[in-house]
């Protein structure tokens, strides 16, 4: 879908032309994979896609549920030229209703694609919006975005009932609870004994009755009813049913998890390369470790929704943080798997390609290169790259490339 997304500043780099921009160059590099084993990661996705039905309480440490209400002891902008006011900041952190948490304890699903928020308001919230990332899109109060069909605790509502505070597989966030519905025990046991199917094409539009119900990114997951592929409707009660895809073919919805060989891993990466950088998911963007999470999901591969957090999926972990230029280049040649590993530094995380000659090659949703000034050379995109992206840049900040910067690479599960 159009937004504001697509009115972002794109540089050219040398690297979109000196190296291979398809992902099929990449993806013969990928090791052989037993369908059988991927079917064991994928039977560990679907226990974190159903945990939030499994809850008792929020388990999350209190300043993380409350984080972005320390965040207006300093000046936040709203617009380019208008603040928050003290009177709105009280009103929405008021209408927040903390002190009402886990009162609902309720189990719900989503019923379109929808932003998990830091507090109760769309309303976004920039910390400088003159500088390049701290204006839009990198909205603080954006935590997350999740798809159709996502499994949801609830801990309770806002004061208006316009929001209800949820936790979803590998984030939580406020809700429009108009974006949800409530499930029963029957509903819930139905969609976790069913066979799943997964969305292999991005931006797809689900139409139901003449009417839009929602776009879905990749790696959303449809419960497989009577054969055939459904989505949940609510009923006049607020109560989650099965409503069936009537015409949708393999090649959009295709049985989860997708079988990891060079022509489906070429498939799903061609999707994500060139989509546009959101931080947060805003206007159904993605920023790096949402394209991590949506390509692996694709696979069975479970990956939680923060850069930082996907460390802790990784089932073997090569710190690479010593060594610099060439002998890390050369660490992550040998330790690396193609589209098997993850390349991480505090804030950012990229998908490891392969090798191009003696060079190491990530996929990465990226907003920019540093510059001298520390300022960014905007690229906004999810691009194909070395690890020196920009490094025809006279003004290029040399100690800030990725050669240089990258800490550590995350073997995950699906490969090992």
């Amino acid at each position: 879908p159009y937004s504001k997304l697509n009115t972002l500043h794109f540089h050219t780099i040398k690297d979109f032309y000196t190296i291979p921009q398809d992902p099929a160059y990449y993806a013969l590099q990928i090791p052989k994979i037993p369908y059988s084993k991927q079917l064991k990661v994928a039977k560990e996705y679907r226990e974190h896609f159903f945990a939030p039905w499994s809850m008792q309480s929020f388990s999350e440490p209190q300043r993380d549920i409350i984080w972005a209400t320390k965040m207006f002891n300093y000046p936040v902008y709203r617009s380019a030229k208008t603040l928050f006011s003290r009177s709105l900041v009280d009103k929405i952190v008021q209408n927040a209703n903390f002190q009402a948490l886990d009162g609902a304890k309720l189990y719900a699903i989503t019923l379109c694609h929808s932003n998990l928020r830091a507090l109760p308001t769309g309303i976004p919230a920039y910390r400088d919006p003159w500088k390049s990332t701290q204006g839009f899109p990198f909205d603080y109060l954006q935590n997350s975005a999740i798809e159709i069909n996502t499994p949801l605790y609830i801990s309770h509502y806002s004061l208006d009932k316009r929001w209800a505070f949820v936790h979803a597989p590998g984030s939580f966030g406020w809700i429009k609870t108009k974006n949800i519905a409530l499930v029963d025990k029957s509903f819930m046991q139905a969609f976790k004994e069913a066979k799943l199917g997964v969305l292999i094409r991005d931006n797809s539009l689900l139409i139901s009755n003449g009417k839009k119900v929602s776009y879905i990114k990749i790696g959303a997951l449809f419960a497989n009813i009577k054969g055939y592929y459904t989505f949940a409707a609510k009923d006049a009660k607020g109560y989650a049913h099965f409503a069936a895809i009537n015409r949708v073919s393999n090649s959009i919805i295709t049985p989860f998890p997708l079988a990891f060989v060079p022509q489906n891993v070429a498939l799903i990466a061609r999707q994500l390369r060139g989509e546009p950088y959101g931080w947060g998911g805003v206007c159904y963007g993605r920023d790096c470790s949402a394209t991590t999470q949506d390509f692996f999901a694709v696979f069975g591969q479970f990956l939680h929704r923060s850069s930082g957090n996907q460390l802790r999926d990784a089932t073997s972990v090569v710190n690479i943080k010593p060594y610099k230029g060439r002998a890390k280049k050369d660490m992550i040649l040998k330790n690396a798997k193609p589209f098997c590993s993850l390349l991480y530094v505090p804030g950012h995380i990229g998908i490891y390609l392969g090798r191009y000659g003696n060079e190491p090659i990530i996929m990465h949703t990226y907003w920019g290169v540093r510059l001298k000034d520390y300022s960014k050379y905007t690229l906004s995109k999810t691009i194909i790259t070395t690890l020196e992206p920009g490094k025809e840049l006279k003004s290029l900040r040399r100690k800030s490339t990725m050669s240089n910067t990258l800490q550590k690479i995350l073997n995950l599960e699906l490969c090992q």
